[in-house]
């Protein structure tokens, strides 16, 4: 099999994040979040139409460079959907992440400042969310894994992610109303 290029492997792996063990799928997960936190705040523009389109991007983009880099790595080394392959918890996540973009785009300074703990649902309750619906697999989401390399890699995670999105959107609104208040 031919050598999948460098940026495959870096990608693929969520930066190194899926060659940390225990738990590969959790540490890459933690490391998307933090990369999307580090993206967020520049996505909101004064052009809310843009900050939108820039917000809906992002995953696509993600679950497109995911697929493709997963790809390479499955085709190198044969094995279908290897642990240390974490690009799909990127991408799952940050579908999930979708439904507080405002919330953590436009408050994210206020996690390092006194009572910023308030603020931390927004990023745990997609973060906790999607991994129970990547672990959990509900239906389709372990069936969809049937498909080949990297679509079967990535596309799991997809479905976690789309599962998790409408549940954030419900708690993480009322939970920072009711932070806010004290």
């Amino acid at each position: 099999m031919a050598a999948a290029p460098r940026w495959a492997w870096w990608v693929a792996t969520g930066f190194g994040s899926g060659r940390i063990r225990p738990a590969p799928g959790t540490w890459g997960s933690l490391a998307a979040l933090v990369a999307w936190c580090a993206i967020a705040p520049f996505l909101a523009t004064p052009w809310p139409w843009l900050s939108e389109l820039l917000f809906l991007a992002l995953p696509v983009a993600m679950t497109w460079v995911a697929v493709a880099a997963s790809d390479r790595v499955v085709a190198e080394t044969g094995l279908k959907d290897p642990q240390y392959i974490v690009a799909d918890e990127w991408a799952g996540l940050w579908i999930a992440l979708w439904a507080v973009r405002w919330e953590v785009a436009r408050n994210l300074p206020r996690l390092f400042a006194h009572g910023g703990w308030r603020w931390l649902p927004a990023l745990l309750i997609p973060f906790v969310l999607f991994r129970l619906f990547d672990i959990w697999k509900p239906w389709p989401v372990k069936q969809i894994q049937v498909l080949p390399a990297g679509a079967g890699v990535v596309a799991d995670d997809v479905v976690a992610g789309l599962y998790a999105l409408p549940l954030v959107a419900l708690l993480v609104p009322p939970l920072l109303e009711l932070f806010k208040a004290r």
